[in-house]
């Protein structure tokens, strides 16, 4: 069944992939072609991207509802734009290099995940109050966001709500190559560790017993979960139950959690998840709504009926 569903969801992936670049063609095609090319590049890296931290992050904490962004580094990526957008005004804003914002970005969050979070690990604090510390620096991030907002010019904050929210249809072409680059690594990396981290799912007492030296192997499950995110969130803003949704999906196609089965899966799912969704909004509704505010409305659902059903049994 695990295969099976595996297979299923690279079928449904590259059938979207192809409806999205083909479905509607007309004019000169080359172009076409070549924009909706750049397009499902940027969707599939943040797909990819956002589906393998999401695994990762469950994994070492042994939680199914638990997405990356209760790390705070989504939180704190809106206030660095918007603190830019104060600090520069919106015309500065725009006039950055798009590369510049994105390095810029990367490093704030990967920075703020190693001052806070690697201290904690080496204290041997529990993951459940590493987490409640990154939930408690989302709060504060989004407070600070809130208050920068209000001293904003009212006319530049329009240039704010854009960078607050994901937009899958706009990834800047000059990033795609490298977040790709910093995407293909982690995920390959992931790949590497598959079968430890197989191991560590079984919880740290388990998994110490068969020799896995858990403080720096969830060292750097974490690590990489961060670079992933920040690299997902640079690229196209913040996105907080995306994860959720596509690795529910892919353990319920799938039937496992075999990590050699369940990687793949909820990339493929997330891949479809996002390119069919653009697909159907720019085709069928007209772009008449965004493609981050349906994800997160479903992701949200998802995460109230996975938290009831937790609470039941």
């Amino acid at each position: 069944m695990a295969e099976r569903g595996l297979w299923i969801a690279g079928a449904v992936a590259l059938l979207v992939a192809a409806v999205f670049l083909g479905l509607g063609l007309r004019g000169n095609l080359a172009f076409v072609l070549e924009l909706r090319a750049l397009r499902l590049l940027g969707l599939v890296q943040v797909g990819v991207a956002v589906a393998v931290a999401t695994v990762l992050l469950q994994t070492v904490t042994a939680n199914r509802i638990l997405t990356p962004s209760v790390m705070g580094l989504d939180a704190l990526y809106v206030l660095g734009q918007t603190l830019l957008v104060f600090t520069l005004g919106g015309i500065g804003y725009a006039s950055i290099d798009a590369r510049l914002r994105f390095a810029c970005g990367l490093l704030v969050m990967i920075g703020m995940a190693l001052v806070v979070f690697l201290p904690l690990l080496r204290r041997r604090l529990s993951l459940t109050l590493l987490l409640l510390t990154g939930a408690v620096l989302g709060i504060l991030f989004r407070s600070l966001t809130a208050l920068v907002a209000r001293l904003i010019d009212p006319n530049e904050f329009a240039v704010v709500q854009g960078a607050s929210y994901a937009n899958f249809s706009a990834v800047p072409p000059a990033l795609l190559l490298p977040g790709l680059l910093l995407i293909t690594a982690g995920v390959g990396v992931a790949w590497a560790w598959r079968h430890r981290l197989d191991v560590m799912s079984l919880g740290p007492d388990a998994a110490v017993s068969l020799g896995i030296d858990w403080i720096p192997a969830v060292t750097a499950v974490l690590g990489l979960v961060v670079v992933l995110v920040a690299a997902s969130t640079a690229l196209v803003g913040p996105v907080a139950f995306l994860g959720l949704l596509v690795v529910a999906l892919a353990e319920r196609l799938t039937g496992t959690r075999r990590h050699a089965v369940l990687l793949p899966a909820a990339a493929l799912i997330g891949v479809a998840v996002l390119v069919g969704g653009q697909a159907t909004l720019q085709h069928g509704f007209g772009g008449a709504s965004t493609l981050g505010v349906i994800v997160e409305f479903a992701g949200g659902l998802l995460f109230l009926v996975l938290l009831a059903g937790g609470r039941r049994a």
